[in-house]
């Protein structure tokens, strides 16, 4: 958690923690966030109260579970942009202008380029390992580029073996993603490449889901 939290505009202790924990599962509700942090509501409240104020945190009406709908809280936009972006501002502008001049084949090019770079230099340190070894040092390599990844197993049906997964909580390049889906794209291929097997994802922000997902399709001994 201090790795991810550093990062947060100087914020620390239970308040750059609540950031991370609505980073990964927004919304949640005080309640849940009080179970998750062994702290009343409205213990909690109190936490949730400032960063409301500082514009990062807001709640709203939800239908959340069984029942009828609840208050939970999310991130603002303003929230969203503590977690690490990389100049998507500035790339976003000269994709733009690259899609006009050489078509958007050009822009798929210079977005798989860095991810090549990325996955020459890590292949040689995951070559030879087994597939449970290289999901968690994929998300490793995806954290210190600000994406926040870790490595879990995801259970997908009574009697069959639990999925190793890469799950994304945040988007470096959020902007890019949303204008140009060959970033999408090229993050995929960057991944299945490292992984060395064939993935399927399993959820997606672009689709509305507060994470990325890409899950191995059958469970191989890469063994």
């Amino acid at each position: 958690m201090e790795d991810v939290t550093g990062a947060l505009g100087g914020f620390r202790g239970v308040r750059a923690e609540l950031l991370v924990t609505l980073k990964k599962a927004q919304p949640l509700t005080a309640h849940e966030l009080g179970a998750r942090f062994g702290l009343t509501t409205n213990g909690l409240r109190r936490y949730l109260k400032l960063l409301e104020e500082e514009g990062l945190v807001r709640y709203a009406r939800t239908v959340h579970g069984v029942g009828a709908p609840v208050f939970a809280y999310s991130l603002t936009p303003a929230g969203e942009a503590l977690f690490p972006q990389q100049y998507v501002s500035v790339l976003a502008t000269a994709l733009d202008a690259l899609r006009a001049q050489q078509g958007t084949a050009a822009v798929a090019g210079v977005l798989e380029l860095e991810w090549n770079r990325l996955a020459d230099e890590a292949g040689p340190v995951l070559e030879g390992l087994p597939l449970e070894e290289r999901v968690p040092l994929v998300a490793e390599l995806l954290s210190a580029k600000g994406y926040m990844a870790e490595a879990v197993h995801v259970e997908r049906g009574a009697g069959e073996p639990a999925v190793p997964t890469l799950r994304i909580h945040n988007c470096a390049v959020r902007e890019i993603a949303e204008r140009f889906p060959e970033a999408c794209a090229a993050e995929a291929k960057f991944v299945e490449r490292l992984l060395g097997v064939p993935l399927v994802r399993g959820a997606h922000r672009k689709d509305g889901c507060g994470r990325c997902e890409y899950g191995v399709v059958r469970h191989l001994s890469a063994e």
